[in-house]
């Protein structure tokens, strides 16, 4: 993956195309969380309904708060200790960004902040946040690798880029829209990272 791969990569996505990329735990499809036709092209190609919610991914760390200047002050630390990471938080969503994201409920969010580092670190140049998925039909089998992905999903798409093999367990997702009011939050999912790391980091303030 080069630089030119990215470019061509973010451009096809400022166009309103599905992108098939590699983050930090597998491959992933992307849009412009803004792009309404986008959006349904992505849930179309895997097959999942449209009312589920998908994830908002940034590159930065700094740019993802910086777009949620919403949230309470103790979420956003949350953020800064566990970001970035191969974890998806769930956060309280007042403003109501990126509602093409949040399925049936605009008030909560989930934000992702991959771990740039080795063969993805070309990524680090996208300063767009794109709405993501895991490039699999829905209920499918994660993808580590680009030939694993489904080959109607790669003839769909509009650009992929190639990050070699990846570890290939998804993202753990912890709840934290209680967090900043109450201090509580939630393991939905044990995933690349376990819940006694998770616990180590949030309750370590």
């Amino acid at each position: 993956m080069t630089a030119h791969d990215v470019a061509r990569f973010e451009a096809a996505i400022a166009a309103g195309g599905v992108g098939l990329f590699p983050a930090d735990t597998v491959y992933g499809l992307a849009v412009d969380p803004e792009s309404q036709r986008a959006v349904r092209r992505l849930y179309e190609l895997k097959g999942r309904p449209p009312q589920r919610p998908s994830a908002v991914m940034f590159f930065q760390l700094d740019t993802a708060v910086a777009a949620l200047r919403a949230l309470p002050p103790r979420t956003a630390d949350a953020l800064r200790r566990l970001l970035p990471g191969r974890i998806t938080t769930l956060v309280p969503n007042p403003e109501h960004r990126f509602p093409l994201a949040c399925g049936p409920d605009p008030g909560r969010l989930g934000v992702r902040v991959p771990a740039l580092t080795a063969a993805i670190a070309p990524l680090a140049a996208i300063r767009r946040p794109l709405m993501q998925s895991s490039a699999n039909l829905s209920g499918g089998q994660d993808a580590r690798r680009l030939k694993d992905v489904d080959p109607a999903i790669r003839a769909g798409v509009d650009a992929d880029l190639d990050g070699g093999d990846l570890p290939g367990v998804p993202s753990t997702v912890i709840d934290l829209t209680s967090y900043g009011d109450r201090g509580e939050y939630e393991i939905v999912r044990e995933g690349a990272v376990a819940t006694s790391e998770v616990v180590a980091i949030l309750e370590r303030e």
